[in-house]
């Protein structure tokens, strides 16, 4: 049972910044920009006060920060930035450097749409646009698992067999910016659970090469040692939570609530809980939620086991993949059932793009609308664009 004085009363970002000042970071690099500002704001604060022994390089971009944080990890920091939106747009390209470096940065990713038009709310536009980074990336519901995700990411990204960058992403406002009951964990047992490990670095004593050149007789090799040390991530993770000091964190690579129903919806973020809201409420059976934690190394065997069983899928999508056969979540998913040799229809919903909440009315709709089309055996794959106007259907 939790003591009351281990709850606190805290945003999304808030949660994050708490958790960086207990992972003992040495080095924060970050740029400002919405909905992310306050996690910067408040370690830095942390940093003024002597709160946490870190060094705060206050830079001139999200470009820098990165940079700064690749450089901190190569001297064998502890580092942190984080970021939204045009930001990581901004980083996009030293998020490569970063992976093929094989540096173990841990970044904050607060979900926001990106320009144009000019959008400061929440959608998973930005993380999309850099799924191809080589970075592990951790999609969290709510402020809690914010906490617990960030210190999760640092001991998965200093294990000896992965060495490469995580993202751990949360919706802009409606976790960054609400506020909910978090439970802090002793700075001890975080200490504990995220021991100082060697590795490779930069030593005078002991030199070593970083960020050489490669010809075309050695660069495929070192993409591909970089893709394994990513798909050996998802086995760490494994590892990972299930020695999580709390009890709460350790939700492995998804949730699945009403597992075996005939429908099956698939989603990222915090659209899950409207979602698991909605089904019991609402009262609709026959539907299971599989809610995705761990976006990459995406969980192809845990998707099969989850959906397998399941006669029509409904894949909600918080970004579009302009021009693509289907949206990122989406095409995924179609992936993994056809290399498993399973032909059930996909039902791929786009929702939420600039802010735009899925309420529990569009929610509701849409399953009873999915649960008519497979009683009366109309199943088909198709895309639909939830809770767009119809003017522009």
């Amino acid at each position: 049972m939790l003591k009351q004085e281990q709850l606190r009363l805290m945003s999304g970002d808030d949660a994050i910044a708490q958790s960086v000042k207990q992972c003992d970071v040495d080095l924060i690099a970050a740029y400002p920009i919405t909905p992310q500002t306050i996690i910067v704001e408040r370690l830095s604060e942390y940093a003024a006060r002597k709160e946490m022994d870190a060094e705060y390089v206050a830079v001139e971009s999200e470009h820098s920060a990165l940079s700064a944080c690749i450089g901190g990890s190569l001297a064998g920091a502890r580092v942190f930035t984080s970021t939204s939106s045009q930001g990581l747009a901004l980083m996009h390209e030293v998020m490569y450097i970063a992976a093929g470096l094989r540096t173990p940065i841990v970044m904050a990713v607060v979900n926001r749409a990106l320009s144009a038009p000019l959008n400061i709310h929440g959608d998973h536009s930005d993380m999309m646009g850099s799924r191809d980074c080589g970075w592990a990336q951790i999609f969290c519901e709510n402020a809690q698992e914010a906490y617990d995700r960030v210190i999760q990411a640092y001991r998965l990204a200093e294990d000896p067999n992965v060495l490469l960058p995580v993202a751990v992403n949360i919706d802009g406002f409606v976790v960054s910016h609400c506020y909910e009951p978090v439970a802090i964990m002793d700075d001890n047992l975080v200490k504990a659970y995220l021991p100082r490990r060697e590795r490779p670095r930069i030593d005078y004593e002991k030199p070593a090469t970083f960020g050489s050149y490669a010809l075309p007789n050695a660069y495929f090799e070192s993409k591909v040692e970089q893709e394994k040390a990513l798909i050996r991530a998802g086995e760490v993770f494994e590892d990972v939570y299930k020695n999580y000091p709390e009890e709460r964190g350790r939700i492995g690579k998804m949730r699945i609530d009403w597992k075996d129903e005939k429908i099956s919806v698939i989603c990222m973020g915090s659209t899950a809980g409207t979602i698991r809201h909605t089904i019991k409420h609402m009262k609709i059976d026959g539907v299971s939620l599989v809610s995705l934690r761990l976006f990459s190394p995406f969980p192809k065997k845990e998707i099969v086991d989850a959906v397998s069983n399941s006669e029509v899928l409904v894949v909600m999508d918080r970004a579009l993949s302009p021009g693509a056969a289907s949206p990122p979540l989406a095409s995924n998913v179609k992936a993994t059932l056809y290399d498993a040799d399973l032909r059930i229809p996909v039902v791929s919903v786009v929702y939420g793009l600039g802010g735009r909440e899925a309420t529990m009315s569009m929610i509701d709709n849409l399953l009873r609308e999915v649960k008519e089309d497979l009683a009366a055996r109309r199943l088909r794959s198709r895309q639909v664009y939830l809770g767009l106007r119809e003017d522009v259907l």
